[in-house]
């Protein structure tokens, strides 16, 4: 029975977060462990700063032993963590993970990021040895959907952050970034999602400006970039193509005049500005300034909201997607139940049929007639083999049952 037992942004705060989660260097480990436990017939574990949580094929629905693990392996008690704990069994567990690795379960709508967690989940599963064929296949399931649902919505296009905004209206007006070069200004979260998306869309060359060099060089080191300090600015505005400025300034790191000098030596080459601190960073005079492009969180935020409808729009497609993907392994499961069932009959005839062809056999090598023996074989492996249906059905029968008779004819093909 497929099991999801977990714990993410909505049901625990940070703390009870940073307790359960599992540090990627130890996770083989830490799989290893699970597997371990008498109900877990395979395992993988999914872990980021967000959400922690176990993906299992298990013996019972009962999530005890499981529980009981998760607070041993992290040296807490279990009554600390049942709380923020949540659990879906069979197709909820199905439908929860597909919601996760589309980012509809996610702290920012329609994330990317995910995803590539759940697939770095699968592969440290895979070579922990914890990966069976249930579990293996559901994860497949799930990233064929994931694919499904940002080919065929627009879960992910639209920004829904002033830094994925900020981009975004950067490519508008250059369109391919990879000639371009970024300022950051500042190294606090906004500056480092701006980082990222510039990496992603391409961004030929960045550098980031800060107080403090050594948390400039961090981010400038995630690109083709290098640091400097805020003082150093004036020197290299120049080279500036985007400027992107997130500090906790109470005056202005750029004013007209720098900008203006800036304008001049690139021969008036436009320059697309963001100004996304409060207070701003950048004087709003800039803005009046030929071949400049100002904007600040205010002029981003209606895009920022247009992006979190469109993406609401999408995410409502996308639950249509899992459902009906949700049914097609469901529709595997019950597949592979048939084909247990069918192994475990013919397993049951064979060992019957062995068992009397050995006693046929032996009969003939002391003397009976083969035909005799053959006779015999014949009747005892009919007998055998229907033996404990003819005894169910009639047992059924007395009991009134007619569904399993009914139900007998069909699989016998009797009703001829």
């Amino acid at each position: 029975m497929l099991l999801t037992l977990g714990l993410n942004h909505n049901t625990a705060p940070i703390e009870i977060r940073e307790k359960l989660a599992f540090s990627p260097e130890r996770l083989g480990q830490s799989l290893q462990s699970l597997a371990q436990l008498s109900s877990i017939e395979e395992a993988a574990i999914l872990s980021t700063c967000n959400r922690t949580e176990i993906y299992c094929d298990i013996a019972t629905q009962q999530t005890d032993e499981l529980i009981a693990w998760l607070a041993s392996y992290h040296r807490l008690d279990e009554s600390s963590i049942r709380d923020y704990l949540y659990s879906h069994i069979g197709p909820q567990s199905i439908k929860h993970m597909s919601r996760v690795a589309c980012g509809l379960d996610s702290l920012v709508l329609g994330e990317p990021q995910i995803l590539g967690q759940m697939k770095t989940a699968y592969q440290h599963a895979s070579e922990a040895g914890t990966l069976g064929k249930y579990l293996g296949r559901l994860f497949q399931h799930t990233f064929q959907v994931a694919k499904k649902v940002r080919t065929d919505t627009a879960i992910g296009s639209s920004p829904v952050s002033v830094a994925f905004a900020g981009v975004k209206l950067a490519q508008q007006i250059f369109g391919q970034l990879q000639d371009q070069t970024a300022l950051l200004i500042g190294a606090g979260e906004t500056i480092e999602l701006s980082a990222q998306h510039l990496k992603e869309q391409g961004i030929g060359r960045l550098i980031v400006a800060n107080r403090t060099l050594e948390k400039a060089h961090a981010i400038a080191s995630q690109g083709n970039g290098y640091a400097i300090e805020i003082k150093d600015i004036p020197e290299h505005l120049a080279e500036a193509d985007i400027i992107i400025s997130s500090t906790a300034s109470s005056l202005p790191i750029l004013g007209k005049g720098s900008v203006e000098t800036a304008i001049s030596k690139r021969k008036h080459k436009p320059m697309f500005m963001m100004d996304l601190a409060v207070p701003h960073d950048i004087e709003k005079e800039v803005g009046s300034l030929s071949d400049v492009y100002l904007y600040c969180v205010d002029d981003l935020k209606n895009i920022v909201d247009d992006g979190l409808q469109s993406r609401r729009e999408a995410a409502e497609q996308a639950e249509d997607i899992i459902d009906i993907q949700i049914s097609h392994f469901q529709t595997w499961l019950r597949a592979q139940d048939a084909s247990k069932t069918i192994y475990q009959l013919r397993t049951q005839s064979d060992n019957i049929r062995e068992e009397l062809l050995q006693k046929a056999i032996s009969a003939v090598k002391n003397g009976q007639p083969a035909e005799q023996a053959l006779e015999r074989l014949a009747n005892d492996l009919t007998k055998k083999i229907l033996h404990a249906p003819s005894s169910t059905l009639k047992k059924a029968a007395s009991e009134g049952n007619n569904e399993l008779l009914l139900a007998a004819q069909q699989l016998f093909n009797l009703n001829k």
